[in-house]
């Protein structure tokens, strides 16, 4: 099993059959197929279910994805780090989904123009998935929420945001969480840290939330809190850029929930040079 083995079946996967595959690689199908063969032949596994023309991943295959995407990951890393130092190749890059929104069209425009050669892939998810995606090098960086206390992890400092409470308009001032008219949290999944942000203040005022309704985005969220289902916690600088206007209302809290620092993260040790370049794009705003 060899590295060309490991891309031609990522990219079979990834393009969902052999004919998309060999366009893909600008190689003839019968290649393709017998590449395919053969590290099942070499590994003693069936790594695609066959049916008629139609091929789906076998649970060996899922396997074996994983680990070829952080195979060619290391494999890409390497090539970086005995080049010129010139950012090149891929960088699969994760972030927040307010951070994204609010902060990354204009930087990643910027890193775009300066480093042409550099072919960005985007995630948005919560913290904690992020941080597992930067250990287990699925991810070369993301923009999480900080501090991340982990000796396998670097972090550079990025941004601060302001959190805040929004509510449905008309909702009179909150000045703590026993406040709260409607105790029902809009947020996203689990490892969100801006969820455990909201969950620690409702705590420090002994208020038991009555539900917590998970959303994929945002504009979700604020529509659901327009709508008077509940409350969310939101970076203000992803406000101004959602049109509100006067459908929620914002309502400030104390510096000790309200302020977060956004850092960007990379597996500990010197990063590759398309990843210090993001930092150093980042760093001079």
């Amino acid at each position: 099993m060899d590295l060309d083995d490991l891309t031609i079946f990522r990219t079979v996967v990834r393009e969902g059959g052999i004919t998309r595959a060999a366009e893909k690689l600008h190689r003839v199908q019968s290649n393709v197929t017998t590449r395919i063969r053969q590290l099942e032949d070499k590994l003693g596994v069936e790594l695609f279910i066959r049916e008629g023309r139609r091929l789906i991943v076998s649970p060996s295959g899922r396997v074996l994805l994983d680990y070829a995407d952080r195979l060619l990951a290391l494999a890409d890393e390497a090539r970086a780090a005995v080049s010129d130092g010139t950012p090149r190749g891929r960088l699969r890059f994760g972030s927040m989904e307010s951070t994204a929104a609010a902060r990354l069209p204009a930087l990643l425009a910027r890193f775009h123009a300066q480093y042409p050669e550099v072919q960005l892939e985007l995630r948005t998810g919560p913290t904690g998935p992020l941080i597992a995606e930067v250990i287990d090098g699925r991810l070369e960086c993301a923009l999480v929420s900080g501090p991340v206390k982990d000796a396998r992890v670097a972090s550079v400092p990025a941004f601060d945001e302001e959190l805040v409470l929004v509510a449905p308009a008309g909702h009179p001032p909150i000045a703590s969480p026993r406040d709260l008219c409607a105790r029902t949290l809009l947020t996203f999944e689990p490892g969100c840290a801006y969820r455990q942000r909201l969950q620690a203040w409702l705590a420090s005022g002994e208020v038991v939330p009555e539900r917590v309704v998970e959303l994929s985005s945002y504009h979700a969220m604020i529509g659901c809190v327009a709508s008077g289902m509940g409350v969310a916690l939101v970076p203000r600088s992803l406000l101004a850029k959602l049109p509100v206007e006067d459908s929620v209302s914002i309502h400030a809290l104390p510096p000790e929930f309200a302020l977060a620092r956004t850092v960007l993260i990379h597996r500990s040790g010197t990063p590759g040079p398309t990843v210090r370049a993001l930092a150093e794009l980042i760093g001079r705003g």
